[in-house]
């Protein structure tokens, strides 16, 4: 039996992972939040980890408020770097699968093609760099089965993200304008989470490897909000206008879109089409 930790267990890919977990009998899942487990705190990790005799990590927390992170660097840096630093010593130290979960934020957008892995980030914002720091110290400790997996526009039917956002707004507006700029792919915490557990038993690498994953396609924010209300049938207005006329503490890359073929190739599974997967997060809803 598999000892499972999942860290981040409230947000939208640990609030997934609790859904599908009574389908995977042969795991015992341990879900904690801040509430339960500090993550930036070696030693509680330590204890949890040993206490519970956890073998498989899977990392899902992060600080994600990204324009917040601006203002607020030491926590944003404790919880996407140092706390990733932590599991991956112990990782290391007590040969503990650990699945670290990472963002299309580490690229600085100027690519005008898919991002493959070997692409040399270059983030431009603190959340990006943060998220980085952490990549970078888990590669340094260099834990045995242990996997980065970077994805984007991750959306649910929990917690806060756009498709909720938009749906908040189209109860009040008739219209709204949304950035057209922004070209990247959304992903269904939904298939993030299956995906999570499908790459689970057949890792099995010596160093550190980098996958990409994200639903396949290619959308606007503006493309992303048209489909969200086309899909619920709604008659919202959206409007397309420019990054520049809607100003962010923090910069957002301009292009993001990650290559899965690494991940496909390697564990042999295929991914849903954005849009295809919007329409079963509108009938799971």
């Amino acid at each position: 039996m598999n000892n499972i930790l999942v860290t981040g267990g409230n947000g939208q890919l640990g609030s997934e992972l609790i859904e599908i977990a009574p389908n995977h009998q042969d795991y015992n899942f341990l879900f904690t939040d801040v509430k339960d487990l500090d993550i930036t705190n070696h030693t509680a990790v330590a204890a949890f980890i040993k206490s519970n005799n956890i073998n498989v990590i899977i990392n899902c927390a992060a600080y994600t408020a990204v324009d917040k992170a601006e203002q607020q660097k030491d926590v944003a840096n404790a919880i996407n770097h140092l706390a990733v630093a932590n599991f991956a010593q112990i990782a290391k130290d007590k040969n503990i699968k650990l699945i670290h979960i990472s963002t299309d934020y580490v690229f600085d957008g100027t690519n005008h093609k898919p991002y493959v892995e070997t692409d040399i980030p270059n983030p431009q914002s603190v959340y990006g760099q943060t998220k980085l720091d952490g990549e970078l110290a888990m590669q340094k400790i260099n834990p045995a089965n242990s996997v980065i997996l970077r994805t984007s526009w991750v959306y649910s039917k929990f917690g806060n993200n756009f498709v909720k956002t938009m749906l908040r707004l189209a109860e009040s507006r008739d219209e709204i304008s949304v950035v057209a700029d922004q070209i990247g792919t959304p992903t269904n915490a939904a298939d993030l989470a299956k995906a999570i557990l499908i790459i689970l038993p057949k890792i099995s690498n010596e160093t550190v490897e980098l996958f990409h994953y994200s639903n396949e396609g290619v959308c606007s924010w503006y493309d992303f909000a048209k489909a969200v209300f086309e899909i619920e049938g709604l008659t919202t207005k959206v409007n397309a206008i420019e990054s520049k006329l809607y100003p962010t503490p923090a910069e957002r890359p301009f292009y993001s879109v990650l290559n899965k073929t690494k991940i496909k190739e390697v564990f042999k599974f295929e991914i849903p089409y954005w849009k295809d997967s919007l329409k079963g997060f509108k009938e799971k809803r």
